[in-house]
């Protein structure tokens, strides 16, 4: 053959001899075995009988005999076969895979056999363009005619509808696929599962793989499924996209209990990410479950319209399962590193609610590809702040239902603080509290605060006077105190690592000049001990020291010798300070911070329970307290005042009140206290008192917490009040004048509730148990209450304030009702009453009250 003519070139031709001498046999040596040279049929379809794959073989005989091979194909019959035998001029065709593609030929992979062929573009009935590699294709085999080697001829690319049926078949499981002990699927490479189905009255076999079947389960002998017929990637057919229709027995599903109301919870899911409702009664034996179990069930669909609805899956009957029998995900040993490219932000409730895993670390896979993973809150190695960049260590978890890659074991690198230069200060652990604690800085002097989520050694037990080192912050999430600043990301140090002074020279000599007090003066910019005069070369200097740096008080004039340290914060680390009293009053309490009133109430100071001497829990809104006042130089500050330290609670009547002129007024709120609105300058609340059309001003009045009768009623701008005025012009004694509602009780939850009364969306009425008036008065669902509505000008909410329980039951009648209402206690009810033998009760001496000590006798009626 003229491989010019034929349009090859000449190192094609060359590459195409190559070929065919390693896949091709010798048609000499065929001739001399007196072969014919026309092939017989080698188990191929035609389209004309491919309506949804092939046209189905005239007995399932047949087909058993090449299940080994994992396809079909090469299953006719052998009439089919005798035919084309006996008719050698028939046209054969076959089927394969478009293996390899050149300048202007290519090859195909047979799938009835083991053969490559080569075929020439001109021999493509199509577009050749539009064949690319892996496509299947149907052709002719016929013979070189110079070689007489076998190549492809009249190749034209099959049908889509041949390779995937368009159309869903049902058939039914005869061959399962194998497990190992722990009733794990074996990989699709050790096993392979057959479904029968039925097609023209013939009965075909499909083989299938694990990842053939949708929804993770596990398919049995004698299950109905539906399946789409497809060709694999030998062009071999088999069933795809298989699903469960009617199993032979029921299915056991396994989950979690994730979460539970009243009388019914949900499951989590272990076959598919998807939770399914339960109720109660579906536990066998009486079985109290309780979220975070292990469950085996069965899956129904509801057909009544009970709950759930009808149509709706439920889980029913519910067996636990020993704990850690239900595993979701699986995770790697490997240890990765990577970089933080979106962090987690903890202050925002809707992130979470939005997407559990929103935050992004990106590494570097085993093929030097850049890969993204997410992870959420529990997948650090604690609850510390982690940044934009930081590099981190983690561990990847697959869940074995959907295949998602997550990080998880997510620990911080030294290398982030070197790399990213952060500024990382040093200090000790000063105390500890619950949960929280305070360092004492070598840069700063007044101490931090930190949480104990922020240390990045979990397993390490937090101790007063560790060595740390951390980075500094504006403490996120207050609103009244955003200027506060704390430490995160606490790392520990070796011991001897910190150092809050630097030696500066030693074996100084001096003359006392000053004594040293017993207590340091705080002054108004230091703290003032006694003073030493030395002379440094030619100048005389002065240096402080205090007693506490002394092995005994030295006095006036004595010489001394001394070392000179300079202390890294600018003062004396160890001087305690005593500083002004100020006095005020409790205007605001929070979780664990408040804000005291100035005795000017003109101000608010921010204040620290951890800087109050006494138990927090037994402060009260208008109380009295001393405070000093903390250093210029801490930057901890509320507003435009210092924070106070030292707090302690003074008694009742400490502080000295104007009198009250007698007078009463109507007024109306023009200005609230800054602690109802924080974004106002002033902090003291205004009352106007108006004319009786109230357009004119006749006078303002300045009020505080101390003015207000009930010190938690919160007054909004434009409500009504009557208040008397004091000798110098404030208000005092400031009553709300709301009007007065009634309601019954709906439920109590803890420590608030809700009312019967509807309000903005039509939602109920909200209120504190702190607003019900009488510490001991107990409110249930049901009782009568009297109240007054505010409204948030803020938010736009609504509270019921001033909750008076109104006593329109007797206690009698109240106590009947609650117990007919509660079905869970125990009647006794009398049947029939007891009779004596003439049916006139029991007789007197029966009634008579017995003597201790003395035994009747036994009286008979």
């Amino acid at each position: 053959m003229n491989t010019q003519s034929k349009g090859y070139r000449t190192g094609e031709a060359y590459e195409i001899a190559e070929i065919y001498d390693m896949t091709c046999f010798d048609m000499t040596a065929i001739r001399n075995l007196n072969i014919p040279t026309t092939f017989p049929t080698i188990g191929t379809f035609t389209l004309d009988s491919a309506t949804l794959g092939l046209q189905p073989p005239l007995t399932p005989t047949v087909l058993n005999n090449s299940v080994g091979s994992s396809s079909i194909y090469g299953s006719q019959s052998s009439n089919s076969s005798a035919a084309a035998s006996a008719d050698p001029s028939q046209t054969t065709r076959e089927t394969g895979i478009i293996e390899k593609l050149l300048h202007s030929y290519g090859f195909i992979q047979c799938c009835e056999r083991q053969a490559r062929l080569f075929f020439h573009f001109s021999q493509f009935s199509g577009n050749i363009d539009h064949l690319k590699i892996g496509d299947p294709v149907e052709f002719e085999m016929t013979y070189d005619r110079r070689t007489g080697k076998p190549i492809a001829s009249q190749v034209s690319k099959i049908a889509p509808e041949v390779v995937l049926s368009e159309e869903r078949v049902t058939g039914t499981v005869t061959t399962e696929l194998r497990t190992d002990s722990a009733n794990n699927v074996l990989s699709s490479s050790e096993t392979t599962g057959r479904i029968s189905y039925e097609n023209r009255g013939e009965c075909f076999f499909l083989p299938y793989t694990k990842d053939d079947v949708e929804g993770n389960v596990n398919l049995r002998a004698g299950d109905k499924v539906s399946f789409q017929i497809a060709t694999n990637q030998r062009g071999n057919l088999g069933a795809c996209h298989i699903r469960l229709e009617n199993p032979a027995q029921p299915v056991k599903y396994r989950g979690v209990v994730c979460s539970m109301k009243e009388s019914f919870g949900f499951i989590e899911r272990a076959d598919v990410v998807k939770e399914i409702f339960f109720h109660f009664s579906e536990a066998e034996g009486n079985v109290e479950l309780r979220p975070g179990d292990d469950v085996e069930f069965t899956i129904q669909t509801r057909s009544s319209t009970s709950v759930p609805p009808q149509g709706r899956e439920y889980a029913c009957n519910i067996t636990r399962l020993p704990p850690g029998s239900v595993i979701f995900e699986d995770v790697d040993s490997t240890i990765y590193k990577g970089q933080v490219l979106k962090s987690l932000d903890r202050n925002n409730a809707v992130r979470q609610n939005n997407d559990p895993l929103p935050g992004r670390i990106r590494y570097r896979a085993a093929d030097y590809s850049e890969v993204e993973v997410p992870f959420g809150d529990k997948d650090q190695k604690g609850d510390f702040t982690l940044r934009h960049g930081d590099w981190v260590q983690f561990l990847l978890a697959t869940d074995r239902r959907d295949q998602l890659q997550r990080a998880t074991s997510i620990a911080l690198l030294d290398e982030t603080f070197k790399v990213s230069g952060e500024k990382r200060e040093q200090g000790t652990i000063a105390s500890l509290k619950e949960g929280f604690g305070f360092l004492r800085c070598v840069e700063r002097q007044a101490r931090l605060f930190f949480h104990f989520t922020e240390v990045l050694d979990t397993s390490r037990e937090i101790e007063v006077n560790d060595e740390v080192e951390f980075t500094v912050i504006q403490e996120p999430g207050l609103a009244y105190n955003n200027s506060r600043l704390q430490a995160i990301r606490i790392q520990h140090l070796p011991a001897n690592s910190v150092q809050f002074e630097t030696l500066m020279a030693s074996a100084i000599e001096g003359c006392v000049t000053r004594e040293a007090p017993k207590s340091p003066i705080k002054s108004q910019d230091r703290v003032e001990g006694g003073v030493i005069t030395y002379e440094h070369g030619d100048a005389k200097k002065t240096i402080m020291y205090f007693l506490k740096d002394c092995e005994k008080p030295p006095r006036i004039g004595e010489r001394v010798r001394f070392d000179i340290y300079m202390l890294e914060n600018n003062n004396h680390a160890s001087a305690e300070p005593t500083g002004q009293l100020y006095r005020g009053f409790i205007a605001v309490i929070k979780e664990n911070f408040g804000f005291i009133e100035t005795i000017s109430h003109d101000e608010e100071v921010f204040f620290h329970f951890s800087n109050y001497q006494g138990n927090p829990n037994w402060l009260e809104l208008g109380q009295e307290v001393e405070y000093t006042l903390a250093p210029n130089g801490n930057t901890s500050v509320s507003g435009n005042c210092l924070p106070a330290e030292n707090v302690r609670t003074l008694p009742k009547n400490s502080i000295p009140q104007p009198a009250l002129l007698e007078n009463v007024h109507n007024g109306v709120v023009a200005r609230p206290l800054r602690c109802i609105n924080p974004e106002q300058q002033e902090y003291a609340g205004l009352i106007e008192i108006q004319d009786e059309l109230r357009t004119t001003c006749i006078s303002q009045h300045e009020f505080g917490i101390t003015s207000l009768v009930n010190k938690r009623d919160l007054l909004q701008k434009g409500d009504l009040v009557r208040f008397r005025i004091d000798e110098s012009g404030r208000a005092a004694e400031v009553n709300a004048v709301r009007l007065k509602k009634r309601a019954t009780v709906d439920s109590i939850k803890g420590q608030f509730g809700f009312l019967n009364f509807e309000v903005e969306d039509g939602k109920k009425l909200f209120f504190h148990m702190s607003e019900v008036q009488g510490s001991t008065v107990a409110l249930h669902p049901g009782d009568t209450v009297e109240f007054s509505v505010v409204t948030n000008q803020r938010n736009g909410k609504s509270s019921a304030c001033n909750v008076l329980k109104i006593n329109d039951r007797p206690d009698r009648l109240i106590s009947r009702l609650k117990l007919n209402g509660d079905d869970g206690v125990p009647r006794l009810i009398l049947m029939r009453a007891p009779k004596g033998p003439q049916g006139k009760g029991f007789s007197v001496l029966a009634r008579h009250p017995r003597i201790p000590g003395k035994q009747l006798a036994r009286i008979l009626f």
